[in-house]
């Protein structure tokens, strides 16, 4: 027999450690695509400036739950929600 599991089955926890692209980011001389984890995307995002915060798009390897939704990319105030789940979106990586 299986064992049932309870709580908050619509917005599942997200997988910050699956690959994520962030795309239409400074990159040098031009604007690439960066693969990376979820959690390392989002990081990134935030250090961006606001031109490039608007233009960027996330694309997680696998569609996540935020807010009752599944969502298969990410752009301007959906990355910024995803921000707000970090457990820590002050601290960027280096």
């Amino acid at each position: 027999m299986a064992e049932a599991t309870w709580g908050d089955s619509a917005t599942p926890e997200i997988d910050w450690r699956m690959s994520a692209a962030l795309e239409n980011v400074p990159r040098g001389d031009d604007d690439l695509a960066e693969v990376t984890s979820l959690e390392g995307a989002v990081r990134v995002w935030l250090a961006l400036d606001p031109a490039h915060r608007e233009a960027a798009i996330l694309t997680p390897d696998r569609p996540v739950h935020v807010n009752g939704t599944l969502t298969t990319a990410f752009h301007g105030d959906a990355i910024a929600a995803l921000a707000d789940r970090l457990s820590d979106p002050g601290t960027l990586k280096g």
